[in-house]
């Protein structure tokens, strides 16, 4: 037999009472938010494409090979656009995430298994987050690694207090406040870069050189369509829109989540895109280009020591906003697996410490971010699966379920990237890569 939990209605958490408060007052008052008041689940979500790991992997990708792993940006990218519209959709029509629905419907040991792989893809992020954060306030202020990477978590525990202090809506403008500074930090050098556009063309054409292009690719997808903002985005769309009982308000309220998607996505793609092309148009042939540092002293040696400050700017957003944006995603995991909540605070404060213990123990920070973002790629499956499946479900969604050629187009995704995941696996376990 499934399991089913009845979820206590006063076992909520405080965003999620903030959150309806307010949408009550706004209904009894006759006040309903414009379509733009409407946007926001989305571009939180969107951190997790623009986090440190990204970094590591898109610029090492663009300055060993050029533009040669473009297209794998983009098609992540676009499916990124169709898995967090289906996450959000989800979230939106069943008033539940996809946490909560998965643990509905298993047995306490394989949900147990379940949670424990979902939180070490958590884990693999909150590192990559961390990491990049330290080495941002490394290159800015010469802080020893482990004092940054604690700076760093001692931050995110103020952002995550906003959040239970004052809300979804204030966490969000924070974060995208924090988002523009990571656009700007990651596309002002290529502002000064010469690209090359038969190169550019050349890179849309999905092909590879060798092994290390394949773990690269799966670096860069695991660093592009994120599991654990898979799991987030269908509780934020949820907790910011609370209940919607007509369907002409939930169709009103998909058609903005849809630009909500597609606007944070370009934004985030964009960044992701452009990291590529800086470092294959100022980086290649660079000596120390495979590491975050090598890369910030090669862009700061041929764009400018401006730029170069820019850039480490762009990277500490990008720690800050995703290690905050990261533990709330391992809240929603562990309260909807578990049923089991602890204060986001707490939280942060424990899964800080592998991160601590990685940078005092000397490794290689940028491949460490890589690694990360290739455990990630491999966590890939077991959410975008449920996901697929359940918002093609009929007696889960109802007439919102997804249709004959959006289900399609999801199982395709899906197959690739399980297809990249046992390539990458393989390459891994005969030492090819």
């Amino acid at each position: 037999m499934t399991r089913r939990r009845e979820v206590d209605p006063v076992d909520v958490s405080t965003s999620r009472h903030q959150t309806r408060k307010r949408l009550s007052r706004r209904r009894l008052s006759g006040k309903r938010p414009s379509g733009v008041g409407l946007l926001g689940p989305a571009f939180v979500a969107a951190i997790a494409y623009v986090d440190p790991g990204n970094v590591a992997a898109n610029l090492t990708a663009g300055a060993q090979y050029g533009y040669l792993l473009l297209w794998v940006l983009v098609a992540a990218n676009v499916m990124a656009m169709l898995v967090q519209y289906l996450s959000a959709k989800l979230g939106l029509v069943t008033g539940r995430s996809l946490p909560e629905l998965l643990g509905d419907r298993m047995r306490t040991w394989p949900r147990r298994l379940y949670w424990v792989q979902a939180e070490l893809v958590a884990a693999a992020t909150d590192v990559a987050e961390v990491i990049g954060g330290a080495l941002a306030l490394y290159l800015l202020f010469g802080v020893p690694l482990p004092v940054g990477g604690l700076i760093v978590g001692l931050v995110s525990m103020l952002l995550l207090s906003l959040q239970s202090r004052h809300g979804q809506r204030t966490f969000e403008f924070v974060v995208i406040g924090l988002l523009a500074i990571i656009t700007v930090g990651f596309l002002a050098g290529l502002f000064f870069s010469s690209l090359d556009g038969q190169g550019m063309l050349e890179g849309l054409v999905p092909r590879f050189e060798g092994t290390q292009t394949v773990l690269l690719a799966a670096s860069m997808l695991g660093a592009t369509v994120m599991p654990h903002a898979v799991y987030l985005h269908s509780a934020l769309a949820r907790d910011r829109h609370g209940s919607v009982h007509s369907q002409t308000g939930l169709r009103r309220l998909l058609i903005v989540t849809r630009w909500d998607v597609a606007l944070s996505l370009l934004v985030a793609g964009g960044v992701n895109i452009a990291m590529l092309l800086l470092a294959a148009a100022s980086l290649p042939g660079v000596a120390g280009t495979d590491t975050i540092e090598g890369a910030h002293a090669a862009i700061a040696h041929a764009l400018g020591p401006t730029i170069g400050v820019v850039f480490a700017l762009g990277l500490l957003a990008s720690g800050l906003a995703s290690t905050s944006v990261g533990c709330y995603a391992g809240a929603t995991i562990m309260s909807g697996l578990l049923n089991v909540r602890i204060p986001m605070v707490l939280r942060r404060a424990i899964t800080l410490v592998p991160a601590l213990l990685l940078l005092a123990s000397g490794i290689d920070p940028t491949w460490a971010l890589v690694l990360s973002q290739v455990l990630l790629s491999l966590g890939l499956p077991f959410a975008l699966i449920p996901l697929v499946r359940l918002t093609e479900n009929r007696a889960v969604m109802g007439a919102f379920r997804n249709g004959i050629v959006l289900r399609g187009v999801a199982w395709v995704a899906v197959l690739l990237i399980v297809a990249l995941n046992l390539i990458l696996i393989w390459l891994i376990f005969t030492g090819q890569s």
